[in-house]
């Protein structure tokens, strides 16, 4: 018998059903939430979003390449009329621009992505904090070769670029 003002507790897996399911139903829709939570999961794991940072980045790294590049060719000032090139010699170079511009871009992505996880993780926040300090130490990375001015800068202006951009995807 139930006690009057108190909700009904039932097992794990064991809940009433639905009007129209079945205990079919039940397990479809148990192992459906059993494979969401994997997924979820593996979204919110930091080799995951650097992952998938990475290859975005390539992606459009490789596209704005492409964009570039069908321009350099079709302009008639630029082109000397002695000099011909073959098609094929034309989609290397185009080829070869696109793997090298995605190629950055996908480093870039990949390297802000996964730091930017990481001090997520040992913050524990989603806060402005996480996107500027990622972009602090990844400028830094990028420009340490060329002295540590330039690494300071480097992390200066990309930390600059990230809190402009993440202000701009939090605006309402």
């Amino acid at each position: 018998m139930p006690i009057p003002l108190v909700p009904p507790l039932f097992p794990a897996g064991k809940e009433p059903l639905p009007p129209g399911w079945t205990e079919e139903d039940r397990v479809n829709m148990m192992q459906a939430q059993k494979y969401q939570k994997w997924m979820q999961m593996g979204m919110e794991s930091c080799v995951a979003k650097t992952a998938i940072a990475g290859v975005g980045g390539f992606a459009i790294g490789a596209f704005f390449s492409l964009m570039s590049a069908s321009f350099a060719y079709e302009d008639p000032l630029t082109r000397q009329a002695t000099t011909v090139k073959r098609a094929r010699d034309i989609f290397r170079e185009m080829g070869q621009g696109m793997w090298t511009s995605g190629r950055g871009f996908g480093k870039v992505g990949a390297l802000f992505a996964g730091i930017e996880c990481v001090i997520e993780s040992y913050r524990g926040r989603n806060d402005m904090v996480n996107p500027v300090a990622a972009g602090f130490v990844a400028g830094g990375v990028l420009a340490r070769n060329s002295g540590p001015r330039a690494a300071l800068g480097g992390g200066l202006a990309f930390a600059a670029f990230s809190a402009a951009i993440d202000l701009f995807l939090r605006r309402e």
